[in-house]
């Protein structure tokens, strides 16, 4: 059975970006730590492949260079219409999330990354989302785009771990039951 992750950072007041999708807040030098990319490559080193949003997915478009190469990437969207051509493994999938799984158990996947927030609520609303790795940036933004909407109802977490960072940053682990 494949296992759903999601690896985010937020805001300390809880946004992952702002209002009109901007993460420069996120990308600022002031945060850089050298050699340390804060558990991101021990993390891909366990993804078969990445399920992103659509909004997210258009977002990764613009960093240089693109980041996911080599690992299958499916744009998970309600356009029907959307349609997109590349040299990397990228599939656009407007399904269900149980025939998501279908799709990518079938490929015998047994880990996949979940990014871009409207997913990653979608997928706890579903009750499918099994771990999530939240960065909190100690800024404070206002408002924006939350890391978290609206539940159906309560999801408890477990505690995996957490460390803090010299650059302010903490890092928690949790596996959701």
């Amino acid at each position: 059975m494949i296992q759903y992750k999601a690896f985010i950072a937020s805001s300390l007041d809880g946004f992952i970006a702002r209002s009109n999708g901007s993460i420069d807040w996120l990308t600022s030098d002031a945060y850089k730590l050298d050699n340390n990319d804060f558990g991101y490559s021990a993390f891909m080193q366990e993804i078969d492949c990445i399920v992103m949003g659509r909004v997210t997915f258009e977002k990764v478009l613009s960093f240089e260079p693109y980041p996911f190469e080599s690992t299958p990437v499916y744009v998970y969207t309600g356009n029907i219409d959307y349609k997109f051509e590349s040299k990397y493994p990228i599939f656009i999938f407007n399904g269900t999330l149980e025939s998501l799984t279908m799709t990518l158990e079938k490929k015998q996947f047994k880990t996949a990354y979940v990014d871009g927030g409207k997913l990653i609520q979608h997928f706890i609303n579903e009750r499918m989302l099994n771990e999530i790795t939240i960065t909190r940036i100690p800024i404070l933004i206002g408002s924006g785009l939350p890391l978290f909407g609206n539940l159906t109802k309560d999801q408890k977490l477990e505690h995996i771990q957490t460390m803090a960072y010299p650059n302010g940053f903490v890092q928690s682990k949790y596996q959701l039951t």
